[in-house]
């Protein structure tokens, strides 16, 4: 049977699925203080999400993370579509990062150590990306 994505997209879709859906699961039952932080965190970048319960936006945040954590993980859904995905998830985080203060050394776009948890992301862009271009690539041919 042949697979409905590249063999090569395999290992960085599993490691990256595996990942975001672990991190979707582990907010399903956030207390009061976690989602006041991380709504805080948030709402502090987005100002469009103040209004927001705070819990309402974790049960949120939660389903999306596990929503394209199973799309990264399911080979029937596309790459490109996958990474697109990804790719608008990550750089919602990284929005985070850039606009946080306390996120980044002085002067540079390099993170602090506070700002290093957020920074890492980076590498889903970067998946996300590839996914997409190498998808398209492939269309072209």
């Amino acid at each position: 049977m042949r697979l409905p994505i590249k063999a090569s997209h395999v290992p960085v879709r599993l490691a990256t699925g595996a990942f975001i859906l672990d991190s979707g699961l582990g907010k399903r039952g956030a207390d009061e203080g976690t989602a006041a932080g991380l709504h805080g965190m948030a709402a502090g970048t987005y100002p469009q999400l103040q209004g927001q319960d705070p819990q309402r936006f974790v049960k949120l945040l939660s389903g999306g993370e596990i929503a394209l954590g199973a799309a990264l993980l399911l080979p029937v859904v596309p790459s490109a579509v996958a990474g697109a995905a990804l790719t608008a998830f990550s750089a919602g985080l990284l929005g985070l990062y850039a606009r946080t203060p306390g996120m980044r050394r002085p002067g540079s776009v390099f993170p602090s150590p506070q700002g290093i948890g957020v920074a890492k992301d980076v590498w889903m862009l970067g998946i996300g990306l590839g996914l997409v271009v190498d998808a398209l690539a492939d269309r072209r041919r």
